[in-house]
Formats: structure tokens, sequence, C-alpha cells
């Protein structure tokens, strides 16, 4: 089951992204320079990066920390062994991003990164 979460548009820059907590769960929500909108786990598998600060061209992002290289849309990595988790988000039409937000696992992480241990744990994702 998802709820939807309502975000003002105007909250985040083109070609920006910008991390919100989500039903309990921190989402990092884009929107590149054509207007289209992407919504994944705030954290890079590989060393918990913030994804919201990496750089974005169209739908590819670029972790901050270690160039790690994912594609928004499906959250494939393309340069790493492991993906993102995503995040169903639309424009609404009325000046707002709709993000779908389900009950699943917060994250896909690593087998041998930090937010693997984190998931482990039983810690709230950084």
């Amino acid at each position: 089951m998802s709820r939807e979460y309502r975000i003002p548009l105007e909250q985040i820059p083109r070609g920006e992204g910008r991390t919100f907590e989500l039903a309990g769960r921190k989402v990092a929500v884009f929107r590149n320079r054509q207007d289209q909108v992407f919504a994944t786990q705030a954290s890079c598998p590989h060393r918990a990066g913030p994804l919201a600060d990496g750089l974005l061209g169209g739908s590819t992002l670029i972790c901050p920390l270690h160039d790690w290289t994912f594609e928004l849309s499906t959250g494939e990595s393309l340069n790493g062994s492991c993906g993102i988790k995503t995040y169903a988000a639309r424009l609404d039409g009325a000046g707002a991003i709709l993000v779908a937000v389900d009950d699943g696992a917060q994250m896909r992480a690593c087998e041998d990164g930090p937010a693997t241990d984190l998931l482990a744990s039983g810690a709230p994702s950084p």
C-alpha cells in the first residue's frame, strides 16, 4: 500500500534535488531542467552519500561522494554494483510534485556498504 505526498514544485529548483521526510523515511526528490521529477532513497548504497546533493543531468544522478551513477527512472546503477530504491513521482498540474511512498523497504543497499549495517541494526537511514 502506498500514500501520496504533495511537495510544492518551487521547493526544488530546476536541476537540483532536496531531501524530505515522507512516511517516516528520508526521500530524495529531484527536478531536472526539463521539469521531469524523480524520487529515490535519500542515501547512496555505496557509502551513504546524500543523493539530493548529487549532480543531476536529465534522468541520471551522480553521487556527490564517490561518483556512483544512477538512472533515476529505474534506480539502476550505471557504474556500481547495486542500485537505489525509487518511488513514483509526478507533477499534478497545479504546481506540485506528488510522491507515492510505499510500505516496502526504505532503501536498497550494497552487501558491503554502511547502509546495510544501518538496516541490520534497525537504525533509521541517514
